[in-house]
């Protein structure tokens, strides 16, 4: 694990299983405009909190790139579970703008729950198609833009797959602190 203070807010690097973060109030789903099980992090969090989780999601879809709308936990160990639709890179445009737009808006969520600890996935970066890369810059600089409008959110973990996201992230986050 990598952890960062900036501004009395906690930034946390782990590589890991979104759907095993029992110590964070929230996680947040990299999902598709349906809300449904899909793969990878949204096959991961549904299978993992069980059946009401996409009864609860049925009528809130489909949502929009940009997009967050937020749930129970279920059978998670979490309270909430915030739901973004990241962009498809190349596909939905201004991709930057949007994926901003994906961390601004479960950051908002998160704060209008008066949760301490939020932890998110690599939104976009798997079957979504956004170079990790960029993906990385775009998600670490939106959430050390909004440590200044955070309150009660005090921890930010990213759950990253794999060592290679997890480097990028860490060099990244290097180079904007």
């Amino acid at each position: 694990m990598i952890k960062k203070e900036v501004k009395g807010v906690s930034i946390e690097l782990v590589r890991g299983d979104i759907a095993n973060q029992p110590d964070c109030a929230v996680v947040v789903n990299a999902a598709n405009a349906q809300l449904r099980m899909g793969g990878g992090v949204a096959g991961a969090l549904h299978r993992a909190a069980g059946p009401g989780l996409e009864k609860e999601c049925r009528p809130m879809g489909p949502i929009s790139p940009g997009e967050c709308v937020i749930t129970e936990g279920h059978s998670l160990p979490n309270d909430y579970v915030i739901h973004c639709l990241g962009p498809i890179y190349g596909v939905n445009k201004p991709s930057d703008e949007l994926l901003k737009n994906c961390y601004q808006n479960a950051l908002e969520l998160a704060e209008k729950e008066g949760v301490q600890s939020v932890a998110f996935p690599a939104i976009s970066a798997g079957a979504f198609g956004y170079p990790i890369d960029k993906a990385a810059k775009v998600a670490l600089s939106t959430v050390i833009e909004s440590i200044d409008r955070l309150d009660s959110v005090k921890t930010v973990r990213f759950v990253l797959y794999g060592e290679r996201a997890f480097q990028v992230h860490n060099d990244i986050l290097e180079s904007l602190l």
